[in-house]
């Protein structure tokens, strides 16, 4: 266990997804008591969440509330008395039959509805919002290195029709949206934009994401490739978010990504076979961790222990 002092009360937001679940776990090791919220459901279908309950500290540091993004005025009570938020949730569905302006509307004005309730808190003194590396990567400016002042756009992205571009140009909007509120109001807002996450995992619930950075091992061959993948350890996201909640100097947006390696490169790493016949293949060569690593931030861990620790999970969990 790492620190163990009390640090005070934060909400996370979407508290059963692959990476929240991961920083509930974190911020309990660091000291932190713990609001944490997820979808509602109804008495029929109740969510399993012992593997929240059952974390260390959770006992006694962690309190469970329901909550929509379509209703957000009711985060007030899982935000209520805390001094920071963690705000993860977000509209996840790749496939959904709803149009992407339902979507995008839904996480938008859910997120600006959270974000007015940290501010009429006076409490919360800093907003942590999760981004994704497809706020970034989607334009046609031929860009090789991409950094914080880089952005999707989001008409170009629209106009490509790829798997995911719902999630793509909602997750860019948000972001945009959560910041520009930031910003307007005096509230405190930093993002943090994770490559593919890999590595450990609690949650029952294996991600989108997830499955598409193993997409090697699952025989997957649905997902958009880039020429350098890019790719980051679960526990360092995790630490980063912290670590950029913590940092009084802490500003804007941070890319997190620790490693890169060709899908070439990679497939010879797995030792596995893959055809890769009419994929799409970004022109993008690298994303900068310079501003987080500037920072002070440090990562943990290597593409060896990424896969490692994922394979293994995904064994136990009985998704390989």
């Amino acid at each position: 266990m790492e620190n163990c002092k009390e640090k005070g009360r934060v909400c996370v937001t979407g508290g059963t997804g692959f990476l929240a679940s991961w920083l509930i776990m974190k911020l309990l090791q660091h000291g932190y008591s713990v609001n944490t919220t997820i979808r509602s459901h109804s008495p029929d279908n109740k969510k399993d969440v012992s593997f929240l309950t059952n974390l260390a500290g959770a006992s006694e540091r962690l309190k469970i509330f329901t909550a929509d993004l379509d209703e957000p005025d009711n985060f007030k009570d899982a935000i209520e008395g805390c001094n920071g938020v963690f705000h993860l949730a977000h509209p996840m569905e790749f496939q959904t039959k709803e149009s992407e302006e339902t979507v995008t509307t839904r996480a938008v004005s859910g997120t600006l509805g959270i974000l007015q309730t940290c501010l009429d808190s006076k409490t919360v003194k800093r907003v942590v919002y999760t981004s994704s590396m497809c706020t970034l990567m989607s334009n046609d400016k031929g860009i090789r290195v991409l950094d914080e002042e880089s952005w999707t756009d989001v008409d170009y992205t629209r106009s490509l029709s790829h798997f995911g571009t719902t999630y793509s140009i909602s997750k860019t909007l948000t972001e945009k949206a959560a910041l520009e509120f930031g910003e307007k109001y005096g509230l405190d807002v930093v993002t943090v934009i994770p490559s593919w996450i890999n590595g450990p995992f609690i949650s029952p619930y294996c991600s989108a994401f997830f499955r598409a950075s193993l997409s090697m091992i699952y025989g997957d061959e649905q997902h958009m490739y880039l020429e350098n993948t890019p790719f980051v350890h679960t526990d360092d996201v995790a630490s980063a978010h912290i670590y950029l909640f913590e940092h009084p100097h802490a500003k804007g947006r941070y890319i997190c990504s620790a490693v890169e390696i060709t899908i070439e490169k990679l497939s010879e790493f797995l030792a596995a076979s893959s055809s890769r016949d009419g994929e799409t293949k970004s022109k993008i060569i690298s994303l900068s961790s310079k501003k987080l690593l500037d920072i002070g931030f440090q990562y943990k861990y290597g593409l060896e222990e990424m896969f490692d620790d994922a394979i293994e999970c995904c064994k136990q969990m009985g998704f390989l």
